[in-house]
């Protein structure tokens, strides 16, 4: 599958400006959260600046949401970060002297864009003030 961690971590990373509005949070605090190099967290943080999720200020460490929770959804996060390629893709170069191989492309495409469609129908409908929501109270629950 194309999909990657990168929409996790992003997840992970506006949930965390989310839920510490008062703290300017540094890449390498951020990184601590995920587990991750700062690096990874930069690169990332650059992604949700450019898709208008959060904003960045030059010199000044951390990074603040740039619309409100109930108008960033989860679709809007796994848009940020994917890579061009759809979440299912097929192999390169079947075998076009085998049946299997010159006719596997034409009997999957549908059914990968129709499941594609249906994931993002599903992200489209959680927000991330949901998932803020739901940390919090899975924390509260584990005291």
């Amino acid at each position: 599958m194309a999909i990657s961690s990168k929409f996790s971590v992003a997840a992970h990373l506006l949930s965390l400006i989310a839920l510490n509005p008062n703290e300017r949070l540094s890449s390498e605090t951020m990184a601590g959260s995920v587990n991750t190099n700062p690096v990874v967290v930069r690169r990332i943080i650059g992604m949700l600046v450019k898709a208008g999720l959060v904003r960045t200020v030059a010199g000044v460490a951390g990074a603040t949401l740039a619309r409100d929770l109930d108008e960033i959804t989860l679709l809007d996060v796994y848009r940020a970060v994917r890579s061009d390629e759809e979440l299912f893709s097929m192999h390169e170069n079947p075998n076009p002297d085998c049946q299997v191989g010159r006719n596997i492309q034409g009997a999957l495409d549908r059914v990968f864009a129709r499941a594609q469609t249906a994931m993002e129908r599903e992200l489209a409908g959680i927000t991330m003030r949901q998932v803020a929501r739901d940390i919090a109270e899975r924390d509260e629950n584990s005291l």
